[in-house]
């Protein structure tokens, strides 16, 4: 790893902030003071320090996005922008990915981490990891729908949903929509556009606001990102 993007990556500001850093001889590797930051270190053998403080190596990586329409859940893609594309350079980790998948013109929270193991655990069906989403729906939601959901609806394709919960905040009947709210613990391909058409409705939009017991923080606009906080980390059982 280039020894500017360490130092960015563990929380010393841009690269341009980096290299006032470097310049001002505040950087040693191995204890010798260094001032290019294009030096390749091995950031978990070698020793940083920056004002004598020792730089500790971070293993694993983990962003929140709020993803925005017209980016695809994908590390690479040769027709559409992807949410690696969202990350910048400065930011970017070796092994970083998706954790699951949204649509492509869904909206919300997406986890990005290079963290294979809690992926495992978020993504799994046996684990049976609650997502929410909320959705403008072109139809009339009911009662009947909420029982449905709620004891498992089979979906096209013959294949049967697990059972979910569904809350039905509002409709408008001159308009003939509803805005509903939807939780599940599996992630079938567009699972939640599906269970909806079972039941003769279309869903307009989708958005993921919590996956996990982690929530979408709602100062966070849409395509832009931030590292987990420790608090967020311990919700998702991690340190």
């Amino acid at each position: 790893m280039r020894l500017d993007k360490f130092l960015s990556h563990t929380g010393f500001g841009s690269r341009k902030e980096v290299k006032e850093l470097l310049k001002k001889k505040r950087v040693f590797v191995n204890e010798v003071m260094e001032k290019d930051g294009k030096k390749a270190i091995d950031e978990t053998q070698d020793i940083i320090t920056v004002d004598e403080q020792i730089v500790e190596y971070q293993k694993y990586t983990y962003y929140m996005l709020n993803k925005p329409k017209g980016v695809v859940s994908a590390t690479e893609d040769r027709e559409h922008r992807t949410v690696i594309d969202l990350i910048k350079e400065t930011d970017l980790v070796k092994g970083l990915f998706p954790v699951g998948r949204l649509d492509k013109d869904t909206t919300g929270l997406l986890l990005l981490t290079n963290n294979g193991e809690l992926a495992h655990e978020l993504l799994s069906p046996k684990k049976k990891v609650p997502k929410l989403y909320q959705a403008q729906v072109s139809g009339i939601m009911t009662e009947e729908d909420v029982q449905l959901f709620s004891k498992g609806i089979t979906i096209s394709g013959d294949e049967k949903c697990l059972p979910a919960k569904l809350t039905i905040k509002s409709v408008d009947e001159k308009n003939n929509t509803s805005h509903i709210e939807l939780e599940i613990v599996e992630g079938k391909y567009h699972q939640v556009k599906r269970m909806v058409e079972a039941v003769g409705k279309k869903v307009v939009e989708l958005d993921r606001f919590s996956m996990g017991g982690l929530f979408l923080d709602s100062a966070l606009k849409q395509g832009k990102y931030r590292e987990l906080s420790e608090k967020e980390l311990k919700i998702l059982g991690i340190g």
